[in-house]
């Protein structure tokens, strides 16, 4: 069980706050790490890959899967919580243009890490890596086929995978660190 669940286990009466809270402040990070982006095209580049990947780890696939849920349902209502948004468009709009495949990214990349978290892949920190560049490239790899419809595979990993990775393995390093950093917080307490 993710580090942070069992924390939510604590108290069986406030569980539903707690839950609620977290999926809030999850989402609360996901809009702010939209927003810290370094202009690239068709994409920004942004903090969510970072937070996406510390959110599956430390709150388990289910509780991150609902936090995507709301964010996504937010965007597809037409709040501007995405990159670029509002100036770039809202609503279903965006989600089905060049941002689509990386946003079903984080929520598949959600899933696929809680999933290995369950499993106890993240006992080492070679294991959190591993789960964590699996995350990674399934965000990578939605995105990249998502545009590779429009431009065609050569041109969307020219466009949509290559420019990014630097970033990504900063981002995948600090995810390292930082589930870390959290993990001996909790094991404190």
């Amino acid at each position: 069980m993710p580090a942070t669940a069992a924390a939510l286990t604590l108290k069986p009466t406030n569980i539903w706050v707690r839950r609620i809270a977290l999926i809030l402040f999850g989402n609360l990070l996901l809009w702010a790490s939209a927003k810290a982006q370094v202009p690239f095209w068709p994409v920004p580049m942004t903090m969510q890959t970072y937070v996406v990947l510390t959110l599956a780890v430390l709150a388990g696939w289910r509780l991150g899967a609902a936090t995507l849920i709301a964010y996504l349902a937010e965007g597809a209502m037409g709040f501007p919580v995405f990159a670029g948004t509002p100036a770039t468009g809202i609503g279903l709009a965006y989600m089905t243009g060049a941002a689509g495949g990386y946003l079903a990214g984080y929520l598949a990349a959600v899933v696929v890490i809680g999933l290995l978290v369950e499993r106890g892949w993240t006992r080492t920190k070679l294991g959190t890596a591993t789960v964590l560049l699996a995350g990674e490239l399934t965000i990578l790899g939605l995105g990249w086929a998502w545009l590779a419809l429009g431009l065609g595979v050569q041109k969307a990993a020219a466009v949509g995978v290559l420019p990014f990775l630097a970033g990504d393995a900063l981002k995948l390093v600090l995810a390292i660190g930082t589930v870390s950093y959290a993990r001996r917080l909790l094991a404190r307490r």
